[in-house]
Order: structure tokens, then sequence, then C-alpha cells
């Protein structure tokens, strides 16, 4: 039997509850976005 590819995976932590977000009218969870592919763009001003 061949073994998956993704066998001993681990999950992400959700995000911390006090984030502030941007371009959304409210926290997002991964729990949201379960079984789809996300990318996420994190940055910061300089």
């Amino acid at each position: 039997m061949p073994q998956s590819r993704f066998a001993g995976t681990v999950t992400a932590p959700d995000f911390p509850p006090d984030l502030q977000w941007l371009n959304t009218d409210h926290p997002i969870s991964l729990m949201e976005f379960r079984g789809r592919i996300v990318i996420l763009d994190f940055w910061t001003y300089c």
C-alpha cells in the first residue's frame, strides 16, 4: 500500500484573536478555509 505524501503533517495553529486585519470585515479563521488552497501575504510597514 503506498504511503500518503501528507502522512505525518501537522495542522497550522489558528490566528491569535487580537490580530488586526485589513480588507476584511471580520477576523479570519483557518476553519473558514478548510479544504481550500489559500495564499496569505504577510507584510509590514517599514
